[in-house]
């Protein structure tokens, strides 16, 4: 078997793909410290999959903790890099922190990777890069032009894209794989791991299913005076497990493709928007469950509209997001219900 690290792997995103990785016969070793997570997300995986992956407790920014993982397991043949700070309001508050784990972590483990003749990355990027695109560019497709960030969460996301990019150029051993994400949503079917945010949810469904709960007393949903057909902001939300299966296809195509570009950029998304106020019908109609929200003002920096054009992970990655809108809601429902013990 192939040894895979799976960075911030006990995170929502890691976690998933994690249990993708395992059912497909990979080794994986997982490196968190933890600061967004917990450790109890281990049983989950383990539950699923009948087996446990190896697991480090450390931050991706420590070059001799992250050196000695590679000491010890030196079958590893590739790394998925999730570790990131993710929340674009608190990048906002916090920028020094955003950049100082977020492009730390990730140079720390290149410089490990090429210190132990490790060459294959798949980097967790992110639709922010494309900012709110024209006309001309929607749906955005991987030719979409790269604008100036709108938060440091954003930016961290184009520099570390340069970053791999510099290497790559610098150690032609190394391939790289770019995954920007649209917006993920939804549990594993089990209902064994799922998102779990710390404090107030800076994510649309979770907020949905907390106030769906009786957690929160009611949804805001920011503006209902975009140019959208409802007023209310679009976006292309992707369930999480087809998302982690897309990781794994990256890994088969980088150990296994007899022919493919040093650096490849894929858009994982369903190709398909919808609209705020659209997502609270479909997931009151999909559980049933009332979820009473408000209309607030908009929000600074919410992008308009964004939906992504997949056709490329289609074809090159031979990937598709195809789990009706539907089953992802009840899933993150399910999810809900089993942390909050309702039933």
């Amino acid at each position: 078997m192939s040894r895979i690290l799976v960075t911030g792997g006990t995170g929502y995103i890691g976690s998933h793909t994690t249990v993708e990785l395992m059912q497909q016969g990979y080794d994986v070793t997982i490196v968190d410290n933890l600061s967004n997570s917990s450790v109890d997300v281990l049983d989950g995986i383990e539950s699923i999959v009948g087996r446990r992956p190896d697991f480090a407790n450390i931050d991706c920014n420590n070059y001799v903790d992250l050196d000695g993982v590679f000491e010890q397991f030196a079958d590893i043949v590739g790394a998925i890099h999730f570790a990131a700070s993710k929340a674009v309001n608190e990048s906002v508050e916090k920028p020094l922190l955003y950049y100082r784990n977020n492009l730390g972590s990730l140079i720390t483990l290149l410089e490990v990777m090429r210190e132990h003749q490790v060459h294959n990355l798949v980097f967790s990027s992110s639709c922010t890069v494309y900012g709110q695109p024209d006309a001309a560019h929607l749906p955005v497709d991987e030719t979409a032009p790269i604008q100036k960030a709108l938060s440091p969460y954003g930016n961290t996301k184009q520099i570390n894209e340069e970053i791999i990019r510099d290497e790559a150029y610098a150690d032609k051993h190394l391939n790289a794989t770019i995954l920007r994400y649209f917006n993920p949503i939804g549990a594993h079917p089990s209902a064994l791991i799922g998102e779990l945010p710390n404090g107030v949810p800076q994510n649309l469904l979770p907020y949905v299913t907390q106030t769906a709960a009786g957690i929160r007393k009611e949804l805001k949903v920011f503006g209902n005076d975009y140019n959208t057909p409802d007023g209310s902001c679009i976006r292309d939300y992707i369930y999480v497990v087809d998302l982690a299966k897309a990781h794994v296809k990256a890994i088969d195509r980088m150990l296994n493709a007899k022919k493919r570009d040093q650096v490849e950029v894929f858009n994982l998304g369903t190709g398909h928007g919808i609209s705020v106020l659209e997502l609270i019908n479909e997931f009151q109609n999909a559980t049933g469950k009332k979820v009473p929200y408000s209309i607030v003002g908009r929000r600074e920096g919410d992008i308009e509209q964004v939906w992504a054009e997949p056709r490329k992970a289609n074809e090159v990655l031979g990937w598709k997001a195809e789990t009706p809108i539907a089953e992802v809601l009840a899933s993150a429902w399910k999810w809900e219900k089993h942390i909050r013990k309702i039933n």
